[in-house]
């Protein structure tokens, strides 16, 4: 199948076979995707997968009750098949009276996402240029001295065009395309062996960086790494380098999600238009930049997306809102839902910017004096009511304002509200992250090492 046109009649299949069913109202999705990838290893081809599918899905509501389904076959009769299992499902769902399309004066009137440049018109990559991508990130990597080999380097590219259209009159879609190359390097031998990696990915290639800076990037971040020890037991400042300062902020982000604030699962549900961050500092969301993967002119309901502040002088300015959500809470959708094949719509955000501070991360090591700088975290455990977190952690102890040795196998621990009110925003605020968010440095934190 090719071009909107296809997916479009997909769609309005979806809605009048929903119609015949029985369904009050019906939205439906048709995406049609295709990702050619690469692996190499040692000078040679690993791995090479290309994928092509076309999925629909369809929602209906009946009585205020509301079923998805989803499927890959879109022959007439598995489309007729869907909406009458679709319906059949609903009438046994309980009933939600906050379930609806929006009305179509909420609709977005302007639908044409080319503005937003959000797909690479340029000719596709082969996948001998995938491989030859990946082989520069290999050997770029590889002479750096002191790495013993490559674990792998990627290189990747992906086309995805979308139509969402439903019973309220909304019809409309965009296409999307996106480009990666990745590389893993492990140096060091036995017990003293280490990795680390570097990506990146962009909507156009000709925005990414190039092979040899992401594999020298990863091999040099490996080396950094080689002689890592526990860090000692204590309370100390935390410096989250921006490879994971996001995830901080990533904690507020689902704390304000209308979700969560509805079932009454946050540690901030009684904090609207109270201070969550420090004075000065705003959380923006964004959902316009152009040439991002997560930008949008409209949502997943069909409401016109707009720039909103989220935090703004480090006040609360509100919740992460879908058309259910907002009803339940009695406020106006924030145009933030997302919607896929096989779930209903639900809350996101896209695009997110935090005020940058004015010190450099060196300024701030060297103010520390004795703590710890985190440049990757695994695991996780949260508490969704009181805010209390850990996590495993590795990055750099500092001593006497200077970066002393590499660390491992430490976790660090906090309740995420007083930390957020302690946060110190570094100035390398980094670019092309759908979450643009800067180092951040956090006082007394509890370090678990030694």
């Amino acid at each position: 199948m090719n071009g909107s046109d296809d997916l479009q009649r997909l769609t309005g299949a979806l809605l009048d076979m929903a119609r015949r069913a029985g369904a009050d109202q019906a939205d439906a999705v048709a995406v049609r995707g295709a990702a050619l990838s690469v692996d190499v290893r040692e000078g040679r081809l690993e791995h090479a997968e290309r994928a092509e599918a076309v999925d629909i899905g369809l929602r209906v509501l009946v009585s205020g009750r509301q079923a998805s389904v989803s499927a890959s076959d879109h022959s007439d009769r598995a489309i007729a098949e869907m909406a009458e299992r679709a319906v059949a499902m609903a009438r046994e769902a309980p009933v939600d009276d906050n379930l609806g399309l929006a009305d179509p004066g909420q609709l977005a009137r302007d639908t044409d996402s080319r503005p937003l440049e959000l797909r690479d018109d340029s000719p596709a990559p082969t996948a001998e240029d995938l491989r030859d991508i990946a082989l520069r990130a290999e050997t770029a990597a590889l002479s750096v001295q002191g790495i013993t080999r490559i674990e792998s380097a990627s290189a990747s590219a992906s086309s995805r065009m979308m139509w969402l259209q439903a019973s309220n009159g909304f019809s409309a879609g965009y296409a999307r395309s996106g480009h990666a190359i990745s590389t893993i390097a492990i140096g060091g031998e036995g017990l003293g062996m280490e990795r680390d990696w570097s990506g990146e990915s962009r909507s156009h290639r000709s925005d990414l960086p190039s092979p040899e800076f992401i594999g020298r990037q990863a091999a040099e971040r490996t080396l950094q790494r080689l002689g890592a020890k526990k860090p000692p037991t204590g309370s100390f400042p935390i410096l989250y380098d921006q490879r994971v300062s996001s995830g901080l902020i990533g904690h507020l982000l689902s704390a304000v999600n209308g979700s969560a604030i509805a079932r009454g699962a946050s540690w901030l549900r009684n904090d609207l238009g109270q201070q969550v961050l420090p004075a000065g500092i705003d959380l923006r969301e964004d959902p316009h930049l152009l040439r991002m993967s997560s930008s949008r002119i409209f949502d997943g309901e069909g409401l016109p997306t707009a720039p909103r502040l989220i935090v703004g002088d480090g006040v609360l300015m509100g919740w992460t809102l879908d058309l259910a959500t907002g009803r339940k809470l009695g406020m106006a959708s924030t145009a933030n839902a997302a919607r896929g094949t096989s779930a209903p719509p639900s809350p996101a955000v896209t695009n997110i910017t935090m005020t940058a501070g004015t010190a450099t991360p060196q300024e701030l090591i060297a103010q520390m004096g004795r703590g710890l700088v985190v440049t990757s975290m695994l695991g996780a455990s949260i508490n969704a009511n009181t805010g209390d977190w850990s996590r495993g952690a590795a990055g750099f102890w500092v001593e006497n304002g200077e970066i002393a040795w590499p660390v491992n196998e430490c976790t660090i621990a906090g309740n995420l509200r007083d930390m957020l009110m302690r946060v110190t925003v570094v100035s390398d605020t980094p670019e092309w992250r759908a979450h643009a968010v800067p180092s951040l440095l956090v006082e007394g934190m509890t370090v678990a090492g030694n």
